[in-house]
């Protein structure tokens, strides 16, 4: 088997949750022993998480193009091309992309991000223009996976903080 996987044979691989966001995996928990995963994501304009935290795995993000803000427990922070952040687990979080979209390498240890993407997304050459969201499937998947939502798309952790007050 090649440790070396060619950019332009990736189609296997290439999965998209909706409109928002396509997903290449770039490794996964089978090619590292589960140690970590790599994604190469792509954001549409504006696309936001739902507030959500991980409780198997970190999640380390580096931004290649555009932009993302990130609120996560206290930090908010804006991430441009060249900008790295980790996100610890069990730290509430959401990710929102800047006016140009984004383009983000996802690193998550020990493995796990890859295989939400992979068991909710649709692939790539079944997606069609009207492709959407499976959210119950996406929502079964995360929660096996040790992921909890806690809030819609463009909900913050200070606005968790203040239901919560």
């Amino acid at each position: 088997m090649s440790h070396f996987l060619s950019t332009t044979d990736t189609t296997d691989r290439q999965y998209v949750l909706g409109q928002e966001l396509r997903v290449t995996i770039l490794t996964s928990a089978a090619e590292t022993d589960g140690r970590h995963d790599l994604t190469d994501s792509v954001l549409a304009t504006g696309s936001a998480t739902p507030l959500h935290m991980h409780t198997k795995y970190e999640e380390r993000l580096w931004v290649v193009s555009g932009s993302l803000e990130v609120w996560a427990g206290t930090d908010t922070v804006t991430l441009r091309s060249g900008d790295f952040y980790t996100i610890p687990m069990h730290v509430p979080h959401m990710i929102k992309s800047g006016p140009d979209g984004a383009r983000a390498l996802n690193i998550s240890s020990p493995a796990g991000f890859a295989e939400l993407i992979a068991r909710a997304g649709t692939p790539l050459p079944l997606a069609t223009p009207e492709t959407e969201l499976d959210a119950e499937l996406f929502m079964a998947v995360a929660q096996e996976l040790g992921d909890v939502v806690l809030g819609p798309p463009g909900t913050t952790p200070a606005d968790l903080e203040q239901q919560e007050g």
